[in-house]
Formats: structure tokens, sequence, C-alpha cells
């Protein structure tokens, strides 16, 4: 299946490259998309220079940093554009482990969604100061209190998209940033009748770079959170008739 991983950067010059050659190996069918917010560091001028050594590498460069969540839309806007039949996320630093898109992509045979947990049996975050980790769980935890979203972990950023699933959920009308767009994705897609799955992985704290989480994100996150709740659903949709819950082998 034809495959897309779309990695956001700003200021990434220390890991791109690394992050990207290893997408590259994790699975021959894939091709990475790099949309860079005019990095200063230079992450965009190394991404063309991967992107001309190698067709399986593109770059959509945007004028200036606007966001986790616009820099994500612009890039599944493309893959959409261009047939691509699953479309993933993937960080740049290294904290997830380009290797493990092959399991995601694969799991796409039998789900909408797949998330890459943190917080499943088998899944683990490494090198994460206690607070970071509390954070991340309590925020999980107020999610599922509040919305009835069944994910142990939304705000993870590592995942696989089937096509039918961006089609449905009206990318234009997805208007939050940073945590709060994985959140959104998350839950449109489950409300939406589209089957969601997580799987385990290692998670590792970036060892170069500087990290993007701020206050404002987590802000941004409680409050569109505490919104979507009040708004409802509080459950899932009928099966969605794009879902691969409704095709004949679905179980």
């Amino acid at each position: 299946m034809h495959a897309l991983v779309v990695i956001p950067t700003y200021n990434e010059s220390a890991t791109i490259e690394r992050a990207v050659l290893r997408a590259l190996d994790a699975t021959p069918d894939l091709d990475v998309l790099v949309v860079d917010d005019a990095s200063p560091d230079g992450t965009g001028a190394i991404a063309d220079r991967l992107a001309a050594a190698d067709a399986r590498v593109h770059v959509l460069h945007r004028p200036g940093k606007g966001g986790l969540g616009p820099a994500y839309r612009a890039g599944f806007a493309w893959g959409l554009a261009r047939q691509y039949q699953v479309l993933c996320e993937m960080d740049a630093d290294l904290s997830h482990d380009p290797a493990d898109l092959r399991r995601l992509i694969a799991a796409t045979d039998g789900a909408d969604l797949v998330i890459g947990s943190r917080y499943v049996p088998g899944g683990r975050v490494e090198n994460w100061p206690a607070h970071r980790l509390l954070v991340s769980r309590w925020g999980n935890r107020y999610v599922n209190l509040l919305t009835g979203l069944p994910v142990t972990d939304a705000t993870a950023g590592f995942r696989a998209f089937r096509r039918p699933v961006l089609e449905a959920v009206d990318l234009a009308t997805v208007v939050s940033d940073g945590y709060a767009f994985q959140l959104e994705m998350a839950l449109r897609s489950w409300r939406a009748g589209f089957r969601v799955v997580e799987l385990p992985i290692t998670f590792t704290e970036r060892s170069e770079g500087a990290s993007k989480f701020t206050r404002s994100i987590v802000v941004e996150a409680l409050w569109r959170t505490a919104r979507w709740g009040l708004a409802g659903p509080r459950r899932a949709a009928g099966v969605h008739p794009d879902s691969v819950a409704a095709l004949p082998h679905a179980v």
C-alpha cells in the first residue's frame, strides 16, 4: 500500500537527515514529505539535498513558523492530492523510531487510524522527567473523562491514517494546533465511526535540538478538550461506510 510519512520541521537540522533516511529504510513502499516552516538553522536546505538525491523524498516549504496543526494539514492536503492511500505522522527529532512505521502501516489493514501509543501494554517512555510524564498521563485521562474517547494516548504524534479518514474529517475545519491537533484528529475519527487502534511504541525524549513543548500548547489542549466534551457526542457514530470495519472481510 503506497504510503506517505509527513514530518513537520522547525530547527531540526541535527536529526532530520537521520529521521528521513531511517524512514525510507522502514519499508520500500513509503515516501517522505518534510514540511519545513522556514527553519533558520538550515533544516529546509538539508531536506532539499535529500530530495535531490532520492525521488522518494519531497519537501514542502512554508513561509514561517505556523505550528504543528497547520503543517500537518498542509502535508496531508499535499498527500491526498497525490493519491497516497496511507498518510503517517512522525516527529523529526527521533523520539519516534522510524522502523516502527512498518508496523503502523501494516496495521491499517484492520484499522482506519493507528496510533503509536506510549501507554498501552508494551509501550513505554524513556528519558522523560517525571513532571512531563505526569502532565501527559493526566492530560490523556482528562481527554477520556471529558470526551469519552477510548484511547490511552490521544496526544501521540506517531500515527497512520487511511485515506478515507482524512477525506471524511474535513481538514479545512480543523483549526487546533500543538497537541490539540492530535486530540482533535483522534476524536473526529472516532466520532465519525472509524476504527481506531493503538500499537505499543517506545518514545525516547530527544537528545538533540530544542523541545517545542510550551505552556500555551497545554492551555490550548485543555480548553479545546473541554469545548469538544461539552459539544459532544460522547460516543462513536455507527460504522462509517468507508471504514475498514464496513468491508466484507472485517471482523
